[in-house]
């Protein structure tokens, strides 16, 4: 009896030790560096078993033991907390880390940039090259864009906010315009609450197109709200406002990089050098600056501004002033900028 009171001892021992030394393991394996040399990108796939996601770790070597890593999420419960998606796995990750960051949905992300002034024809190019965003625009024209989006149809120039968007591997071109376009919109009714009394404008959406004509105008801060004053008095006064980014904008495939004489007695809606008023829509898109500019004009009289060739302006105030400075920074080519 005795004899058998001791192997049963010894191999109670013995199973001790082993549970032990398991547990030990398991510790160090739920620490260890998973098997990465460089960097790997995975997707865990919407409703798929995790079981059959750490088979595929295991297939391209980024997992030892598939069994044990299922096992260890299923006992922690993380196995039904997952979330799909696209992840990076490094040499810095462990199991149980890649586990912790699969609950947490650390999925990779990816940012397009929409540069303040670009067209929303020139946005939709650069987002439509994005690899990794899903594209259903690619037929879209300033002119359906707005219904294919599912907003209210019309013209689509200027109602986008230029910014840097962050998205994940799944989101589509429209779910980066979409929220571009709610920014914009909101951007804009912030001004249009703030804007200074005075201003002739009877909209946000001509803040909109004011904000857009600055836009291209000047790319100094310094300049924005000279150039809008520029703008806001030449309205007031009933003079045309003479803005060549208009015409260029209204050239369209036309232009060839040179804006002529010709150009500007070429009778269409944006030749603000032939029609009085505002265009009738942006011709590019603003960025929050320019839109601050258009409802924030400076103090002043000017009425007219030429470039001096070094990125900056000169600011008349009398025709015959402006006439001299074009002379002297235009060298008498081509027509006034303003």
């Amino acid at each position: 009896m005795r004899v058998w009171r001791k192997a049963l001892l010894g191999l109670g021992l013995v199973a001790v030790v082993a549970i032990g030394a398991a547990a030990v393991w398991a510790a160090h394996w739920r620490g260890a560096p998973l098997p990465v040399t460089d960097r790997a990108v995975v997707v865990l796939e919407p409703g798929e078993p995790f079981r059959r996601f750490a088979e595929r770790l295991h297939e391209r070597g980024l997992v030892e033991h598939p069994r044990l890593l299922t096992w260890f999420a299923r006992l922690t419960g993380d196995a039904r907390r997952v979330q799909a998606g696209e992840y990076e796995i490094t040499g810095s990750d462990t199991p149980a880390s890649l586990v912790a960051r699969l609950v947490a949905g650390d999925v990779i992300t990816y940012r397009v940039k929409i540069v303040e002034g670009w067209t929303i024809m020139q946005a939709l190019e650069m987002i439509a090259a994005h690899p990794a965003l899903e594209h259903t625009l690619g037929h879209a024209t300033v002119h359906t864009l707005l219904d294919e989006l599912g907003l209210a149809g019309g013209h689509a120039e200027g109602l986008f906010y230029p910014d840097t968007y962050q998205f994940v591997r799944g989101d589509s071109d429209a779910d980066i315009l979409r929220r571009a376009y709610a920014r914009m919109d909101a951007v804009l009714a912030e001004a249009w609450k703030e804007r200074d009394s005075g201003l002739p404008y009877e909209s946000p959406y001509e803040v909109l197109i004011a904000a857009s004509l600055i836009e291209k105008e000047t790319g100094r801060e310094d300049e924005r709200a000279m150039i809008s004053q520029v703008f806001a008095l030449r309205l007031l006064r009933g003079m045309r406002l003479q803005t060549d980014p208009s015409v260029i904008y209204g050239l369209g495939e036309q232009f060839d990089g040179n804006l002529r004489r010709g150009d500007l007695r070429r009778a269409n809606a944006y030749n603000t050098y032939l029609n009085r008023g505002l265009p009738p829509t942006p011709i590019a898109l603003p960025g929050r600056d320019s839109i601050r500019a258009a409802v924030h004009p400076a103090d002043g009289e000017y009425l007219y501004f030429v470039s001096r060739g070094d990125g900056s302006s000169h600011f008349s105030v009398s025709f015959e002033e402006h006439e001299a400075a074009v002379r002297r920074y235009q060298l008498g080519l081509g027509g006034p900028d303003g």
